[in-house]
């Protein structure tokens, strides 16, 4: 039976385990995908890799496409694959995106060129630039929307334009961060474009942002405590079949990790350092490096980190069964 593509989930946006020299430590990757795949049908369908979680602007192009071949191999069967494309130029873009679909990703999550954040862009620029990648790579698309605060902020007309008029477009992960923009942006998206899927990338507030009746998430968090994202996602996915103290109760288990990790802001690189460092001291990862410029944690932040994990009731995971 051929698997069906699935942008309505919970995506994981995998981290990306690293050796003492800083390169891939493929065997306990592949370990952790894994582990990933065990929530396979628990509101888990589909994963994400190169986010930003998984380091994408440290990896060489190389091992982005080695991170999805990775990722295709042992969850591709039966999960979406999405990899991230970052990059500056069109051309590139078009190329890393064909790139990941020779890999195995079955979408893209299609990131902002990071020169708008400094400089802005024309009004016309983004939907230029996702409906060139879109033709020239053939591939399905998640767009990433930054936070409004941003000046690479796309305002909601526009994304009305891409959903409507590019036929790759599938998804929009919801970065928005602020919370009137995003409760009007995400009506407004659904009474004109209702087949679009949209899901929040609001790791910080997961709760919250899933209150305006969302379709998932794309998250680093749904890949290193999915344990307890997973049953928090099936009450606001089935709420007829729940109740809000129940919503409440996920949210507040979830709360002290997710202080933990984000301590109040919008995910950093700091952030996913944090996250890797919670992967380690569950026991999934043996080391929490990550590629410079970020520097490792201090003990007073790792305190902070199993401080966190205990308060949310995380235990440590035996990865000897999934190991080869």
């Amino acid at each position: 039976m051929a698997k069906t593509k699935n942008f309505k989930t919970i995506f994981p946006a995998v981290s990306v385990p690293l050796k003492d020299d800083y390169s891939i430590d493929e065997k306990e990757f592949r370990a952790y995908l894994r582990w990933i795949k065990t929530f396979y049908g628990k509101g888990i369908e589909g994963l994400v890799c190169n986010g930003h979680t998984g380091e994408v602007t440290g990896l060489t192009r190389t091992e982005r496409k080695r991170v999805v071949e990775i990722c295709s191999e042992e969850c591709g069967d039966v999960m979406t694959i999405v990899s991230g494309i970052n990059c500056e130029n069109t051309v590139e873009s078009i190329e890393m995106a064909r790139e990941a679909k020779e890999a195995g990703a079955d979408g893209i999550l299609l990131m902002p060129p990071h020169m708008w954040l400094r400089f802005g862009m024309s009004e016309d620029a983004p939907f230029e630039y996702v409906k060139d990648v879109a033709e020239g790579a053939d591939i399905d698309i998640i767009i990433h929307l930054y936070p409004a605060i941003s000046k690479a902020f796309y305002p909601v007309q526009t994304l009305i334009k891409m959903c409507k008029e590019i036929d790759h477009v599938k998804c929009i992960k919801m970065g928005t961060r602020v919370t009137s923009i995003y409760e009007h942006d995400v009506r407004l998206l659904r009474q004109e474009c209702p087949d679009i899927s949209l899901i929040t990338c609001h790791d910080e507030t997961l709760c919250v942002s899933w209150f305006p009746g969302m379709d998932g998430a794309l998250i680093g968090f749904a890949g290193c405590v999915p344990e307890i994202i997973c049953p928090a996602w099936d009450v606001f996915k089935n709420p007829d079949k729940h109740t809000l103290k129940e919503a409440q109760n996920w949210s507040d288990r979830i709360y002290h990790i997710s202080q933990a990790i984000y301590g109040g802001g919008q995910p950093s690189g700091e952030a996913h350092a944090r996250l890797k460092e919670a992967l380690v001291q569950r026991g999934v990862f043996t080391s929490g490096l990550m590629r410079k410029p970020v520097l490792p944690l201090n003990k007073e932040e790792k305190d902070w980190i199993a401080q966190g994990l205990e308060r949310s009731e995380l235990e440590k995971i035996d990865m000897n069964q999934f190991l080869d």
